[in-house]
């Protein structure tokens, strides 16, 4: 069995959560799995190398779990990506629209340093709104966006399109159709 196929058969699937008609993709049991994260994290440290990389930034929460793990194969700095009001330092924030209403996310106004070139990191790729608002947050403190990893992708609700705009360079280990 190969990575994406060992993935997927290791994805709890809960139906209606968090709301009705919502077929969560749970990745707990990854993570109960030692030898499976660390080939995710050998996967994801092929694709991007610390010679093409200056820093990780992670979505919060789940993009923190391997987001780190990443970053510390790599030898290279982790950097969060928060909810608004998370964050203890100045920061700067976007804010972007949901399907109901608006988010808005943020992170510290000294992490990134301009001329970087910085990989943003999640678990899971939507509809891509979150990812690209981490994206401009790169942007607007003069990093460049190297690329996006992901776990998984929903690909029936088209996020990398939102994505291509910041970088053409998008990983997903396992690619669910509908």
């Amino acid at each position: 069995m190969n990575l994406t196929q060992r993935i997927k058969t290791s994805i709890r699937e809960v139906q209606d959560f968090p709301k009705k008609g919502i077929n969560f993709k749970d990745i707990t049991p990854i993570l109960e799995n030692p030898f499976l994260c660390a080939e995710i994290i050998t996967e994801f440290s092929r694709v991007f190398s610390p010679t093409t990389l200056d820093a990780i930034v992670g979505i919060e929460s789940r993009g923190f779990l391997f987001g780190m793990m990443i970053a510390q194969k790599l030898n290279i700095p982790f950097l969060t990506v928060r909810k608004k009001g998370k964050l203890p330092y100045k920061t700067i924030s976007y804010k972007y629209d949901l399907e109901y209403g608006t988010a808005e996310v943020e992170m510290h106004v000294d992490s990134i340093k301009k001329g970087w070139n910085v990989l943003v990191h999640d678990d899971l790729l939507a509809t891509g709104g979150t990812a690209a608002a981490a994206a401009e947050l790169i942007q607007r403190q003069g990093g460049i966006v190297a690329g996006f990893a992901f776990l998984i992708e929903l690909s029936f609700l088209n996020g990398t399109a939102k994505l291509f705009p910041y970088s053409d360079k998008i990983i997903k280990l396992a690619t669910y159709e509908n």
